[in-house]
């Protein structure tokens, strides 16, 4: 019984790559989706997928990373569809305001731009998307809307609010994804949105190398650690974990 690491960015662990995947598959993580957040690892995640059939990639210009230069790597994004081995969704892509000053407009309108334009372009190609909301899910969830995207096609990537906004997310047809965040001791509204949500619509990721799990919060996070995280899954769903797996 082995597990699907949903979301990872693998390019951060650069000469380590090997050894990582490695350990992943040591501990039954039977394959991988690395996110793209930018057009640099977006090549770099293809030529990893290439050479690695267990992994899958996706292309997304992250809002954090947006920059005046936008419309050309958005022509790029477009061009990996054309590829013999193409992303399987676009993302992670979205809204993050958490580290602009109050009064910066001008990249508030940005971030809504390209988020825009990417959720077209995900429409065009009828893939799967990922949504990056930190702090931001009721002004993605109004954009998604506004854009006409198919919810049940789209995922809260790191979901981190509580039951009742999964609940909506759910109504829509769409779903979260949890990380190790569940096993922290101050997030139990993040618990409760993963039961809401139940095994019918579940997605486990790491997000590494961010968020650890409890007991590896001092260490860089990395796939073989989604074990964890499915232990403690299937313990707050009440199933075993086989059953989850």
């Amino acid at each position: 019984m082995n597990l699907i690491d949903t979301h990872c960015h693998l390019n951060d662990f650069g000469e380590e790559t090997e050894t990582v995947l490695a350990r992943a598959k040591e501990a039954l993580v039977e394959s991988m989706i690395a996110c793209g957040t930018e057009t640099a690892d977006w090549h770099w995640h293809y030529d990893l997928a290439k050479s690695h059939p267990h992994i899958h990639y996706t292309v997304g210009m992250h809002p954090l990373n947006v920059h005046e230069n936008w419309e050309r790597d958005l022509e790029s994004l477009e061009s990996f569809f054309q590829k013999d081995l193409p992303p399987i969704a676009i993302g992670e892509i979205g809204l993050d305001f958490h580290l602009l000053e109050k009064n910066d407009t001008e990249t508030v309108a940005l971030q809504r731009e390209i988020f825009h334009q990417q959720l077209l372009i995900a429409n065009k190609k009828n893939c799967p998307i990922i949504i990056h909301a930190r702090d931001t899910l009721e002004d993605c969830r109004t954009m998604i809307d506004r854009a006409d995207c198919d919810w049940s096609k789209i995922v809260i990537h790191c979901f981190s609010r509580d039951a009742n906004a999964i609940r909506t997310i759910n109504s829509r047809g769409g779903r979260g994804s949890f990380t190790g965040t569940i096993t922290y001791n101050n997030a139990e509204n993040v618990r409760q949105a993963l039961v809401a949500q139940g095994t019918e619509r579940l997605m486990l990721e790491t997000d590494c190398p961010y968020l650890s799990p409890v007991p590896f919060r001092s260490k860089k996070n990395e796939p073989a650690f989604l074990g964890v995280i499915a232990t403690c899954a299937a313990n707050l769903l009440g199933i075993s974990e086989p059953e989850l797996r």
